[in-house]
């Protein structure tokens, strides 16, 4: 099966990478920003559209709150850069958000921010590549009709493309994330000039429709609970912050420093793509319904269900550059390739997270394994899995997932700043450096307002958004955190049960004889070479066990047994019902009921197959009959292989090939080729 696999698995992923070329996948900063930011960066093209889309509620004069908004959100993205520069600092290791919160505010707020984060990781994937598959369709039809099949294609392409490892994909990403950051610059520097020096008009698509607000008039209470609404679906410019933290340890040494510097690059492009794209769309008259079929209103009529609504970058874009121009293609495609590309920023964070959860055994262990490429394949499937079911689910819609989206970041920033004030609250009662502590002081404020400020804005996100989905957000946690428990309880469960005791008696670690008994079915070469292996071992008592299930062949078996003259004593069971594994299994448990101190030891000679499919012929009795014995106390079960002419035939057509894994070392790499010793002449 292994040989089947093969050669697709190295054509799609490439070949498998020795552990000490580990520091070889490392990134420097030019390709850590857009595999670590992508999310916050790209974010800038959906982000502006969902805080037009909730003033809309109001008619087109709320529009005129969206640059306070922005400015909030600004304020915002700067803090928690700024406090996230003190946490990998004070952090490296790549715990992020998990290891902040378990260090300082305990297993359950570390375990709670986790259960955040893995909800928020699934979300980020869903959301990017739902979003570039509607700005893709703004161009191509085809991909908007059928664009959950869509969303699902892109997530098994990204999954392979980091299957193959962080730097080889990080390299994909790069440029058409600079692509697109440069598109966006020039479209805000070309806007600007052109109202501002040239003092032309520019109008977007929809500056001729109309909005029919589903709430004239909003004031007070009802128009402060807007506001903070369209604030918190602006928020999702700050999804994403958090993975360079997670991260660390990916980026070149000094890692610390690196990955500070990456922080205060992304985030000082993300807040000046997002304030330029929201001041566009007030100077071109962007219109943004949530209902766009009912509440767009064009020549007095509603634009109806066939009108397909472009996003407020394109709509930008259309008004700067003209409709169907070579810089609008060209800001079209880098934009829908970005949000494709956004996901990263999760198939990074996620498998790194999953692998130290795994660690701390909340998770599988499997997920703390590096795959061939070096990368956590595990979590990367995992990832996928969960977001492609969540797309599924909700039919690739953005408009929908994002309802769902930031609630757990918003968990993971607040905690993350509350556990890094108890961090310096720490250092600060043994440092006797004035110097030093000033520096920790001044990083205690820092942290102290993010806690605050990200503290408020989740309190935000969950009164105006939790009817509207973000409970689904809430539900994945508590699922999460119970799962991750469960877990947890389990292993702990299963190290003190077998937890060695530090003066073991030899009459509890040492059985007082060995039963052993040879599985028989036929006499060919494989039966003859597990009777000389067992009667090698030192046993209490040693017998051949045959089941009869046709007497003819019974009778057969014992005659040739006797003209042999083999001096093993041969037993067999009768099974008038032709069962196998059934009679086997009773007379195990009958010895070990008779001595309870005696051990026995099973043998069972199995065939060695060459081909996939002689699997299917060969060993299933064993497979069947190992299954059952896994769970007998004082059983011990022994293959005895004995390799058939097909499996020697497939090993030297094996090593031909340039690496070849011998049975058993498929993470220790090919064994390398030993010079002959020179014979020796004596």
């Amino acid at each position: 099966m292994s040989k089947l696999t093969d050669l697709p698995k190295r054509i799609l992923i490439g070949r498998a990478l020795r552990s000490d070329k580990l520091g070889e996948t490392l990134l420097p900063k030019r390709i850590a920003l857009p595999v670590f930011a992508s999310d916050p960066l790209s974010s800038v093209a959906y982000a502006p559209g969902e805080v037009l889309l909730v003033l809309s509620i109001a008619g087109v004069s709320a529009y005129q709150f969206s640059p306070w908004i922005a400015l909030a959100v600004v304020v915002l993205m700067f803090t928690v850069v700024a406090s996230y520069r003190q946490n990998v600092h004070a952090y490296p290791s790549g715990g992020g958000d998990y290891e902040v919160a378990t260090t300082n505010l305990g297993p359950k707020a570390g375990l709670t921010v986790a259960s955040a984060l893995l909800v928020d990781y699934v979300l980020t994937v869903a959301v990017s590549i739902a979003s570039g598959v509607e700005n893709l369709g703004s161009a191509i039809p085809f991909v908007v009709e059928h664009k959950t099949a869509a969303a699902i294609t892109a997530i098994v392409l990204l999954t392979l493309m980091n299957l193959r490892g962080v730097k080889e994909s990080g390299k994909l990403f790069a440029i058409p994330t600079y692509l697109f950051v440069a598109g966006v610059f020039i479209m805000i520097i070309w806007g600007a000039f052109r109202g501002l020096a040239l003092g032309d008009t520019m109008h977007a698509p929809t500056s001729g429709f109309e909005i029919r607000a589903e709430h004239e008039g909003l004031a007070g209470f009802a128009l402060v609970f807007l506001l903070l609404r369209a604030f918190s679906s602006g928020c999702a410019a700050l999804t994403g912050v958090e993975a360079i933290s997670n991260g660390v340890p990916a980026f070149r040494k000094p890692k610390s420093r690196n990955a500070a510097t990456t922080l205060a690059m992304m985030g000082l492009l993300a807040v000046t793509m997002f304030c330029g794209i929201i001041g566009l769309a007030m100077a071109t008259d962007v219109k943004m319904a949530e209902n766009p079929a009912r509440d767009l209103i064009h020549n007095g009529v509603p634009v109806g269900a066939d009108y397909v609504q472009d996003p407020v970058i394109s709509q930008v874009a259309a008004a700067v550059f003209g409709d169907g121009t070579f810089f609008f293609v060209v800001l079209a495609a880098a934009t829908a390739l970005v949000l494709f590309l956004a996901a990263n920023t999760a198939f990074n964070g996620f498998p790194v997270l999953g692998s130290i959860l795994a660690q701390d055994r909340y998770l599988p262990r499997q997920l703390h394994t590096r795959g061939d490429r070096l990368a956590f394949s595990n979590g990367i499937v995992l990832l996928a899995g969960a977001a492609i079911l969540l797309t599924w689910v909700y039919g690739a819609d953005s408009t929908r997932l994002i309802q769902l989206y930031i609630v757990g970041v918003f968990v993971s920033f607040t905690l993350s700043q509350i556990g890094m004030v108890r961090h310096w609250n720490r250092h600060l009662k043994t440092e006797k450096d004035q110097a030093k502590r000033r520096r920790m002081m001044r990083s205690r404020a820092i942290n102290t307002f993010g806690a605050f400020l990200t503290g408020t804005v989740l309190v935000v996100v969950l009164a105006t958004k939790f009817t509207h989905g973000a409970w689904v957000a809430l539900l994945g946690m508590v699922i999460f955190y119970a799962t991750m428990t469960a877990i947890r309880r389990h292993y702990d469960r299963v190290a003190e049960e077998i937890a060695a005791e530090e003066t073991p008696a030899d009459e509890k670690m040492r059985p007082s004889r060995v039963h052993s008994i040879v599985l028989v079915s036929k006499l060919h070469r494989p039966t003859l070479r597990a009777l000389a292996y067992a009667k090698l071992i030192r046993s209490g008592k040693l017998e051949a066990l045959s089941i009869s299930v046709d007497p003819a062949e019974t009778k057969a078996l014992r005659e040739d047994w006797e003209r042999r003259g083999i001096d093993i004593p041969l037993k067999i069971l009768d099974s008038p019902y032709r069962e196998v594994t059934r009679p086997v299994i009773d007379y195990v448990k009958n010895l070990r009921r008779e001595s309870p101190r005696d051990v026995v030891s099973v043998y069972i000679p199995e065939y060695v197959v060459g081909h996939w499919y002689e699997h299917f012929l060969h060993n299933q009795s064993a497979l069947r009959l190992k299954g059952r014995l896994l769970f007998t106390p004082g059983v011990m079960v022994t293959s005895v292989p004995y390799q058939l002419e097909s499996s020697e035939a497939a090993k030297l057509r094996a090593r031909k090939r340039a690496e070849w894994n011998a049975p058993g070392a498929v993470r220790r790499g090919p064994v390398e080729r030993r010079p002959k010793e020179p014979a020796n002449k004596d």
